[in-house]
Formats: C-alpha cells, structure tokens, sequence
C-alpha cells in the first residue's frame, strides 16, 4: 500500500504543478513570440497551428525537476547516483531542445540547429551519461533475462549507450507532430518504466526512480490539458528531447534496455518508416508512405488526427502493458 500511495502522491504532484504551469508559461511565451513555424509539407493538414506557441515541454520539466528536489529535501525519496544521472540527462537535452527552438523561432522557420550541431549536442550529452554511469560503478554488460543470458559488452558499450540514447531522443522528435502525440506516448512509457523501476530491486536507487517516473507521468498529464487536441501550446524540441533522453536514461539504469524496444514500440515504428522512406527513396527515387514518418501517413490518407492519435496512443498503451508483464512478472 506504500508503495501505491507513493505512485499517487508522485502523479498528483507533477499533474498539479504541470497544470499550474501551463497557465503561467503559456501566455508568458505568447507574449515573447515563441511561435511554432509549420512546415511547408504540411500546409494543408497543419496550416491553422502556424503560430501556436512552442518550448511547451517547460510545462512539464520545470515541475518535475522542482517535484524531484522538493522531495529529496522533505527526505521523502532517497538520493541516488543513478536518480541524479537520469535528472541531468534529462535537463542536459531538454536545454539542447530549447536552443533548437530558440535558433527555429529567431529564423522564422523550423529549422533550428542542423542535423550534425544536434547529432553533435546529442553525443556529447551521451558521452556525459556514461562517464557518470561508469563513475557510479555500474556494469557495462547487457542482461537479457528471457533467455538468461549476461553478455559483457566491455570497450562497445559506449557504443551500445550511445545508441539509445541517441535512437530515443530521435524516435521521440520524429513522433512529436501530432496534438498529444508524443506527450501521451510518453505518460504511457513512464507509467511502465515507473512499475519496471519498482521492480528492480537489485538497482541502486530504484525506488527514487520510479517515482521520477510516476512525477513525470503526473506532469505530462497536465501537459496534455493543453496539448491534446485542439493544442494550446506543442512541447517542442524541448520537451521531445528531454523527453527521449530520460526514457532511455531510465532504461540503462535500470538494466532494462531491452525492454524499451517493446515499451517505446511506436517510437521505433515511427522511426523505422522514416529511415525506410528516405532509404528507398535516395536509393530507388520511389515513397513507400505518402509522406513519413508514419502518422503523416495516415494524415494523408486523410485521417483524422484526433483517430490517429487515439490509435497510436492504444498500440503504444498494449506494447506497454506487454513491457510490464516481462519486466515485472515474468
């Protein structure tokens, strides 16, 4: 029962201050012009939210980095090396984010930094992570527990961090175009990784994780008051890397790595029919969808958004619950 009241005063927290957030922020970034260029693909199906103010993902980081603090200092959840990491991940690439949408708002367009400034931005961060993950004294092996096999990654495991990393900060971006999208996405992916982490008993700090997890849950909740459809207000780049950084972060620490191809499943897809699209395409001049990544597809194919994003978010809700069964039950 503790255990249950924890996750529910950790989602309350986040949901209220999320909430109270978007009132004060989202007027606060109309009035500095921080508004969402659409893109000229997109004319048609996008056109009414040229204008609609982005850097919303402030809406949901700010509470849950200020939730995390407040309860390490009432004592209410234990420091932890591990917790620190996933918070400093998540700041470092939502302040990536947020120059991406700082440079897009400034040109007028929605181009920000170019794809090798926020590859570059994107390894550096990464290589930070695992220099605090090594530090920390974690393993550098990969635990594939359905089949019971530890294989030592040793000298490739840099690698194999970056990887994630750098994958999920991407298929989280490349998600994030419709209203709600990826935030709902996303509140189902850490309400997973919040009950894996509550589960990995056998990791430093994973009690404190979770509850980062249940927070940010909570915070994306109240995000979404104000992104779903019709949006008042899109994360940005912000939100959407910080976002997929944290994902992955918890995913590392707590051994789960695995897991997050199943949990973030329509991510992947997402991700997959992009580099599909731009494979064929440079390599035989033909699309294999009217336009990616996916739920451009189905826009196309004319759609509703509201439909789309009720259909991914139920795929996302299934992959998810499938996550908790391995991660946690089996």
């Amino acid at each position: 029962m503790l255990i249950l009241a924890k996750a529910t005063l950790a989602l309350m927290i986040g949901f209220v201050l999320s909430a109270f957030s978007g009132i004060v922020l989202i007027p606060q970034l109309k009035k500095i012009k921080a508004k969402q260029n659409i893109s000229i693909f997109l004319k048609r199906e996008h056109g009414g939210k040229q204008g609609i103010p982005t850097i919303g993902g402030l809406i949901f980081i700010i509470p849950t980095i200020i939730s995390i603090i407040i309860l390490l200092v009432l004592d209410k959840i234990e420091y932890s090396t591990n917790l620190m990491i996933v918070l400093i991940t998540f700041v470092l690439y939502g302040l990536l984010g947020f120059l991406d949408d700082y440079l897009s708002i400034r040109k007028g367009n929605n181009i920000g930094l170019s794809e090798i400034q926020k590859l570059f931005g994107q390894i550096l961060i990464a290589l930070i992570f695992f220099w605090l993950f090594k530090r920390a004294g974690n393993p550098t092996n990969l635990d594939i527990t359905f089949l019971n096999l530890n294989i030592p990654l040793g000298p490739f495991y840099p690698f194999f961090i970056l990887f994630i990393l750098i994958a999920t900060t991407n298929a989280v971006n490349l998600t994030d175009g419709l209203d709600g999208l990826a935030g709902g996405l996303s509140a189902i992916s850490f309400l997973a990784y919040g009950l894996i982490s509550w589960g990995s008993i056998h990791i430093l700090g994973h009690e404190s994780i979770a509850v980062f997890c249940f927070v940010l849950v909570g915070a994306l909740l109240g995000f979404l008051l104000y992104n779903s459809y019709p949006a008042k207000v899109f994360m940005g780049d912000t939100g959407s890397l910080a976002l997929g950084g944290a994902l992955a972060a918890v995913a590392i620490v707590t051994r789960h790595e695995i897991s997050l191809v199943v949990v973030a499943g329509v991510f992947v897809i997402e991700t997959l029919s992009a580099i599909i699209q731009r494979f064929v395409g440079r390599y035989w001049g033909k699309r294999v969808f009217l336009m990616a990544p996916l739920h451009h597809h189905f826009e196309k194919l004319g759609w509703k958004e509201q439909d789309i994003v009720k259909l991914f978010w139920s795929a996302g809700l299934i992959l998810a619950m499938a996550a908790i069964i391995y991660g946690v039950w089996i």
